[in-house]
């Protein structure tokens, strides 16, 4: 339904003639509706970068599995190479991306293409002349180990016996973030057998290394340049580790590969994969294989097929693989949406089909969640993903509850689907509740999951390895919250405003963990403050409001770019507006209303009707959702003291989302609540 639903550049023949509100609301409306799936959710494409792409090779042919996607994954591999040879980590990138263009040089040589092509000789010049032997992160390096081109004697150590450490012990592996956690797992065992499968000499990625490889220094970079510094005495344990490695004898270690496969295999969840993301997954499959899993045992062939199942999409001849999917999140968005435009289960019998696959999915698991939190606390909330036991999102709980909690008021209260939602909220709430950290936050997936020290180790050279409370999802839990009768005395909902109001920034702006940035961040949290009983007037609010107008673009509209978490000066802007960050800031200033914002607001209603194509959709190319910036932290960094890692404006360590939902159902939201507003 959505394979080609990808940008589209908005030509004159892609707009529409300028349309009312009401009328952009009815044709916006009709493209949803009509995009339902038959099991009752709404879910458009992930676009994330090649990484995707070309670890599947890379995979494949190190499992020896002849995958039939294999030309269409190639083909879309080579659309998406820049002009300069380089392959890019989101669209609109002013370079490339060093991992991802050595991944996709890597996975298309070993699948016969010619290192004298035109293709591969400017990837390749691109590498040489951007230093890649020197900035390429831990991730990539274990892809080279994989096949021989990188010594494991150069690579991080994992052990698989940090599964002995007690939960009260720093670097046990509930400290880590849950997808973290998920990746390392298997990379524990990969670390410790250090398989490697052999390439024949023709593919040797010797024109890689034209000084020859005995001239090259694989070592570790130092993190810190001080002799007397954490990161060096865990540079020195690594050093440690790895003659532990070299010894014949190793006492429990094959004990520890035992119980780490094992807990991989009880996480696995029903459709083959990990986590509902790719990292854990793509690891997880060659670390069965490692472990003398066939193709047909049922693990392995579940993961495998995985692909063939919700994560492909088909953009023209190429194939796409998703790093994850969003079903839930965007069914429980559609769901608001729809609702704030006026339709009613009476009208739109989509919301119904909705509200059953939503309920169907709560979550009923102890996850990971419950090693720190405790297994006397109900299961409740939603994950992210069609299939994900492990990891319900507290973001998506909260969400879940402003849907349900709108819904409910549409449904008669004897139907049986009522106590149903009745009852999703009362646990939803509940486990929401436990959740909340220490500093009167939440985080994604975990409770007080903050130990920065862990971020210290070599390993540790990539996204964010932890999960910290973040403003935008405390936020969406607070307006959650309110919509229950949570008022601003309640203990849980007092100290999540003042974690907000420590989180805010000096003008006045508020951070964005999951979406780009500030304009996320700040569009998450001023309706919530209103929601809960703050106004226009409280200060906090009042400088909030001020900084996101002076963001606001000629057009009417808002973009700001994913640069924005290197370079402070693109915070709030850096892009042409886009659909989807428009909504976010015209929903907070229809939160406060304020007639002083008239203008402003009808400046970006307009710019989202005139932008709004003939067939009811956006066109939105840029990635406005975030996954990792970058920081190791998952929480925001000063910049002015340094790059958190080394990467620019290219965000060679961080992680980027493009949901192409998020431009339908965040503008039907925000313009469903303009006409609202002059009712």
């Amino acid at each position: 339904m959505f394979e080609n639903i990808g940008s589209v550049e908005n030509t004159q023949e892609n707009l529409s003639a300028k349309k009312s509100v009401e009328q952009t609301l009815r044709d916006s409306i009709k493209y949803v509706r009509d995009r339902q799936y038959p099991e009752g959710y709404w879910n458009a494409p992930l676009d994330t970068n090649c990484c995707m792409e070309a670890q599947w090779l890379l995979a494949m042919y190190f499992i020896d599995f002849d995958d039939h996607k294999k030309d269409g994954v190639i083909r879309y591999i080579l659309d998406r190479q820049r002009e300069d040879g380089s392959w890019d980590v989101y669209h609109g990138a002013e370079q490339g991306d060093i991992n991802t263009t050595l991944e996709c040089y890597f996975a298309l040589r070993i699948h016969g293409f010619d290192p004298d092509s035109p293709i591969m000789t400017k990837a390749r010049n691109w590498l040489l002349e951007n230093n890649w032997i020197e900035r390429i992160r831990v991730f990539t390096k274990y892809w080279l180990a994989l096949f021989g081109q990188w010594p494991w004697a150069h690579t991080p150590v994992l052990p698989p016996e940090i599964f002995f450490l007690p939960k009260w012990c720093p670097f046990n592996i509930y400290d880590f973030a849950c997808w973290a956690r998920a990746t390392m797992m298997p990379i524990t065992i990969l670390t410790a057998r250090r398989p490697i499968k052999e390439l024949p000499p023709h593919l040797q990625l010797d024109e890689l290394f034209p000084e020859g490889r005995e001239k090259a220094d694989f070592r570790l970079p130092r993190k810190n340049k001080r002799f007397f510094s954490i990161e060096n005495i865990f540079m020195k344990l690594d050093h440690a580790l790895h003659a532990y490695n070299r010894l014949p004898i190793k006492p429990f270690r094959e004990f520890a590969i035992k119980l780490v496969l094992q807990w991989i295999l009880e996480h696995q969840d029903e459709d083959g994969a990990w986590g509902g993301i790719q990292p854990p997954w793509i690891y997880g499959i060659i670390t069965l294989y490692t472990e003398g899993f066939a193709h047909d045992q049922i693990n392995l062939a579940k993961a495998i097929d995985a692909f063939n199942l919700h994560w492909r999409v088909d953009r023209g001849e190429g194939i796409m693989l998703q790093a994850s999917e969003s079903p839930v999140w965007d069914t429980f968005l559609t769901m608001i949406a729809l609702i704030d435009a006026g339709e009613t289960p009476g009208s739109c019998p989509e919301l119904i089909k909705a509200l059953d696959y939503v309920l169907a999915k709560e979550n009923h698991y102890h996850g990971d969640w419950a090693v720190k939190v405790g297994k006397h606390v109900e299961p409740g909330g939603w994950s992210f993903e069609r299939a994900n036991n492990y990891y319900p999102d507290i973001d998506d709980a909260a969400v879940g509850i402003i849907a349900l909690k709108k819904i409910q008021k549409l449904i008669p209260r004897e139907n049986v689907r009522a106590r149903r939602v009745d009852a999703a909220i009362r646990r939803t709430i509940n486990w929401i509740l436990a959740m909340q950290s220490d500093n009167g936050g939440w985080a994604a997936f975990d409770k007080n999951n903050t130990r920065e020290i862990i971020t210290k180790i070599p390993f540790c050279d990539f996204g964010e390895v932890l999960d910290p409370p973040s403003a935008d999802v405390t936020a969406h839990v607070v307006e959650a919250l309110s919509m229950c009768g949570f008022s601003k005395n309640h203990p849980a909902i007092a100290k999540a405003l003042q974690f907000l109001y420590n989180e805010q920034e000096d003008d006045g702006s508020w951070f964005g963990r999951w979406g780009v940035n500030y304009v996320y961040g700040t569009g998450a949290v001023i309706p919530a403050l209103i929601a809960v009983g703050e106004t226009k007037d409280t200060p906090e609010v009042k400088k909030a409001l001020e900084w996101l107008a002076s963001k606001q673009q000629e057009d009417g509209g808002w973009g700001e770019s994913v640069a924005s978490y290197m370079e402070p000066k693109y915070a709030g802007c850096g892009i042409p507006s886009t659909a989807s960050q428009t909504a976010w800031a015209l929903t907070a200033f229809l939160a406060v209303d304020d007639k002083n914002y008239d203008t402003l607001i009808d400046k970006a209603t307009n710019f989202l009707t005139s932008t709004n194509r003939q067939d009811g959709s956006w066109d939105e190319p840029y990635y406005t959702g975030t996954g990792f910036p970058g920081y190791g932290l998952g929480a925001k960094v000063d910049l002015r003291a340094g790059a958190p890692l080394p990467q620019g404006k290219e965000l060679a360590r961080g992680f980027m989302l493009n949901y192409n939902w998020y431009r339908q159902y965040f503008p039907i939201t925000a313009l469903a609540r303009v006409i609202n507003r002059k009712k």
